[in-house]
């Protein structure tokens, strides 16, 4: 029986390929036997996330676009299609949050956070997934096949609080997953599957300042967290890769619409 895991000779695109996770989704699809196309708006960070999965042993290239731009999309979608004449696996890892969008009273109220920065994280997380979705999309319903793969949070299943643009845009997400998993299957062809990853909580760039001190201690949010996750610990970006190449693989090919959460046991924590 063949390996129901392994990707060989599947192209496979990865918004925010050159983020701390998309860039270990990156790693394990090409460990995988995928030849992987990184995309990210920073063509430096996006050069050196590919040279580490080239020098790996991977197959990778990259491509500077915008999830938040269509023609850019489009232009990428273009490119891989002269390139490889198909696209087998989308994984829409780019998205985060912004600390001018994070409600932390007294210093930073709801009531004053600027719409400029909610809009961004709601645009990011949501549009940033909705948008290479039905771009890239589009190609695999003329193939009549291929694998989506969202990233929600765990702040879609709960409105944690403080991060409120981003836990509605990955509510959102959520509901995206579902409705695009129905709508794909049933209007285009069964072998096209959309499901999501929902990590627990990874240390980021992005969510650092929540978690940690100027000390690099845990802030009193972070303990909380820590204290709430059953294995007693954050993610580790290779935690994501099991559930990823499960999702993009053979091995689930009866799956679709689910929202797998990789949280240590968070969701499943009532808190006593």
């Amino acid at each position: 029986m063949n390996n129901l895991f392994e990707l060989n000779d599947k192209i496979a695109i990865v918004t925010g390929g050159s983020g701390v996770l998309g860039k270990a989704i990156c790693l394990a699809l090409a460990q995988a036997g995928a030849t992987v196309v990184l995309m990210a708006r920073d063509a430096d960070k996006l050069a050196l996330a590919v040279e580490e999965v080239r020098s790996a042993g991977g197959t990778a290239l990259g491509i500077a676009a915008d999830v938040l731009d269509k023609d850019s999309l489009l232009a990428a979608a273009e490119q891989i299609r002269q390139r490889y004449g198909r696209l087998d696996i989308l994984v829409n890892a780019a998205g985060g949050n912004r600390a001018e969008a994070t409600a932390i009273a007294p210093q930073r109220p709801f009531f004053d956070l600027p719409q400029d920065a909610l809009q961004w994280v709601v645009d990011l997380n949501l549009m940033g997934t909705l948008l290479p979705s039905q771009v890239f999309g589009a190609v695999m319903a003329q193939q009549q096949a291929g694998v989506i793969i969202n990233i929600s949070s765990m702040a879609a299943f709960r409105p944690l609080t403080r991060v409120v643009a981003y836990a509605g845009a990955k509510a959102a997400v959520n509901n995206f997953t579902q409705w695009l998993a129905v709508m794909m299957a049933m209007d285009y062809s069964p072998n096209i599957r959309v499901n999501a990853v929902a990590p627990g909580f990874f240390v980021g760039e992005q969510n650092y300042f929540l978690l940690y001190d100027e000390h690099h201690a845990l802030t009193p949010r972070g303990q909380q967290i820590i204290s709430h996750t059953p294995m007693g610990r954050f993610g580790d970006p290779q935690d994501l890769c099991g559930a990823i190449l499960w999702l993009a693989s053979d091995a689930s090919r009866f799956v679709t619409g689910i929202i797998v959460p990789v949280d240590g046991g968070f969701s499943a924590f009532s808190g006593v």
